[in-house]
């Protein structure tokens, strides 16, 4: 990551306000969202916009000049421009002509992506930004923090400063004020303006209709006050029918500020009527900036189904604590480190998708089911080709996808790690794990890995055989956990194998944008499992799961090996997470685990990759519930607890502090234990528990289920 970018990072996080206020903000969205979204089938309404933005983006040619013709054929001046200097001059143009010496604007990204206002302003023309949000940041001169609230990083005290310098009054920090005095100023321009300049949320090539979503009125002055409107409208807000703008319609306010509907919806059809009398003169420009260049991707052409309502920004456990002027550039977030690599090219983006934690959180709730986390992984790939990582980096991949190397190198660290080790714990740190362990404690490696305690574990021979994934934490950290996955599925007269040439799933490579990487994993795992002859392949790190029954296929291809990516396929398909697995088992009867044994009251987190890419995030609850365990759902369990594999490492400030929120949620249920599913998660969680010297025990759901049968032997 560029120095400077972690700087950034660093002081947002320093910042005194700023992450209070977007976690304010975040948690009441979750809350407010979820009301909204109340009654509406949230899955059918997405894929009906991603269908119909989908189909757009692949006739965006077609489309634009449907759109041109009928917006033309009702007296609107349609131009098609695709650089950001040509939509700068043709404005000046229309400004020179008119002798405009001030211009009103709406909320608008695609002229904050051409980098407008300076150009008016250079020319001697008056820019005044009419969105309340967009006027605060303009008086601040700065750039949006948020797609749809530009301001939110600033506090009411920072607004009332500004509004004082504006006015020449002191004013008190007391918002019906403050509102006020912006309606006071702003009121006069829309009516002296020349010209107003507005954006689109969607554009209708069946009818040449501009559809413009505000809560304020503002849009629909500037679009009708002024003897000249221009609309500076990116190609990628085309919709074929006029029908298509109801789903986009029916998601933009739920998902962009949980409302059920915008305060004002305008669609504009043709020039308005001018207050003096006569139409109005309309300009719409049709602006592309590499939008077509995107609809021809395969991959990236997936970008252009977004509506822009930021819900990927309001969800994201990494823009709530350093802010979209860390984040992002004009675009901020997940979907903005998309377009930033897109439109302005892979130097703009550099670093930014390395702020992405990877939780898919923003998927979760994208109403144009928009899959950002595979995005943001690509851009991490092309970045990697544009810009190798860090040799050190690469380094430390390359052994990772080497089992022999890999596996080498920890049984080594065991022993060098002696005179440091304190207990299951690291007591002293090696200078370059000295940012990793702020305010978590790392662990020591084990002693004696699970590979080589497995021939040791006493089973029953039996007909029903599984085949055991540990990955590398349960292999050489945590095999505790193993053993106690062991000893359940024994408990169901299940005999459990572990094919010792079995290595890393390959998510740290893929997670880097490293593909060969990757796919050496994959290639190594299905050899080992492949000659397994068992039923099913269990693991017990989501993480891990994922990787096997999804990225392994899918990286093999990639390296155009299609007999083996065929044989990853049917490891895949017999692959399982435990608790879902071990679910099953007790449907069937072939396993009870004891009631009322006495666990203690336990908190669940949920980890990312359980809930949002397996879906599994019920089994466990489901199994320690019917094991009698009192369950004490924790406020935000499915929030990300920043662990996030090597992310912690690269990026320890950030995993830090999202760290700590996790605790206080922990905390607040007065549990005595935290349940989870993935070691990755227990890794952090654990360590932070022992570093704030908390009395919580931390164990993953096999081992709290383990020591229920133990009770019972």
């Amino acid at each position: 990551m560029p120095s400077d970018l972690r700087q950034q990072v660093r002081r947002a996080l320093e910042h005194p306000h700023l992450s209070a206020a977007l976690t304010r903000f975040s948690e009441d969205y979750r809350t407010s969202r979820a009301r909204a979204y109340e009654g509406v089938d949230f899955e059918a309404l997405r894929e009906r916009i991603a269908a119909r933005k989908a189909d757009a983006a692949q006739r965006l040619d077609e489309l634009a000049a449907r759109f041109a013709a009928a917006a033309s054929a009702r007296g609107a001046q349609v131009v098609r421009l695709h650089e950001p200097a040509e939509v700068r001059n043709y404005v000046l143009g229309v400004a020179r002509r008119h002798g405009a010496r001030l211009v009103v604007k709406s909320k608008s990204m695609a002229t904050e992506e051409i980098h407008f206002n300076a150009t008016l302003e250079q020319a001697g023309i008056e820019v005044k930004e009419t969105d309340l949000g967009e006027w605060i940041v303009q008086l601040a001169r700065q750039r949006p923090s948020h797609m749809v609230l530009p301001a939110i990083h600033l506090t009411r005290d920072d607004v009332a400063g500004l509004f004082s310098r504006e006015v020449g009054e002191r004013l008190q920090a007391e918002i019906p004020r403050l509102v006020r005095t912006a309606r006071e100023q702003l009121r006069e321009k829309f009516l002296r303006a020349g010209i107003g300049i507005t954006g689109a949320n969607i554009a209708v090539a069946e009818t040449g209709s501009l559809v413009i979503c505000t809560n304020e009125g503002n849009a629909r002055l500037v679009a009708t006050l002024p003897p000249v409107h221009i609309a500076v409208v990116g190609v990628e807000k085309l919709v074929e029918r006029f029908e298509d703008i109801e789903p986009i319609l029916a998601a933009l306010p739920r998902s962009a500020t949980a409302q059920q509907i915008t305060s004002y919806v305008s669609i504009l059809t043709g020039p308005a009527e001018a207050a003096e009398g006569g139409a109005q003169e309309m300009h719409i420009i049709l602006y592309d900036h590499r939008r077509i260049e995107m609809s021809e991707d395969p991959l990236f052409c997936q970008a252009l189904q977004c509506i822009r309502c930021a819900s990927c920004l309001n969800v994201c456990p990494v823009y709530r604590l350093v802010g979209g002027h860390v984040f992002g550039k004009v675009y901020t977030g997940a979907i903005g480190t998309v377009l930033t690599a897109c439109i302005e090219g892979w130097h703009a983006s550099r670093g930014l998708e390395q702020l992405c934690i990877q939780c898919a959180a923003c998927r979760e709730v994208c109403p144009a089911n928009i899959d950002l986390p595979e995005l943001i992984l690509e851009v991490r790939r092309r970045a990697a080709d544009v810009a190798p990582l860090p040799v050190a980096s690469r380094a430390a991949l390359s052994i990772v996808s080497s089992r022999r190397a890999f596996h080498a190198l920890l049984r080594a660290a065991s022993l060098v790690q002696k005179p440091l080790a304190d207990g299951p714990f690291l007591r002293h740190l090696p200078l370059f794990l000295t940012e990793a362990g702020r305010n978590r404690r790392l662990p020591a490696l084990a002693e004696t890995p699970l590979r080589d305690r497995f021939p040791q574990l006493p089973q029953p021979r039996s007909e029903r055989r599984v085949a055991f994934f540990a990955g590398c934490l349960i292999d050489f950290v945590y095999p505790e956990i193993g053993e106690a996955v062991v000893r359940i599925l024994n408990r169901a007269g299940i005999e459990v194998v572990f094919p010792e040439k079995q290595t890393c799933c390959g998510a740290p490579a893929h997670f880097s944008g490293l593909p060969e990487a990757a796919a050496a994993n994959a290639r190594d795992n299905v050899e080992a499992f492949s000659g397994a002859g068992c039923e099913a392949v269990i693991s017990a790190c989501p993480t891990c799961t994922a990787a096997l029954s999804t990225d392994a296929p899918r990286a093999l291809r990639q390296q155009g090996e299609h007999d083996l990516a065929g044989r990853a396929e049917h490891l895949a398909a017999k692959t399982a997470d435990f608790s879902a697995f071990i679910r099953q088992l007790v449907e069937e009867g072939a396993l009870r685990l004891p009631a009322g044994a006495g666990l203690p009251p336990l908190t669940y987190h949920d980890s990312c990759h359980l809930k949002r890419t397996l879906h599994a995030e019920q089994p466990p609850r489901q199994l320690l519930r019917g094991a009698g365990c009192e369950l004490r759902e924790m406020q935000e369990s499915d929030v990300c607890c920043g662990m996030g594999g090597s992310y912690s490492l690269k990026m320890p400030e950030v995993s830090s502090a999202m760290l700590a929120r996790k605790l206080r949620m922990i905390a607040a249920t007065e549990a005595a234990g935290v349940a989870l599913d993935c070691p990755g998660c227990l890794m952090q969680i654990r360590g932070g528990c022992a570093a704030a010297d908390e009395p919580v025990r931390v164990h993953h759901t096999a081992e709290w289920l383990a020591s229920l049968l133990e009770a019972t032997d």
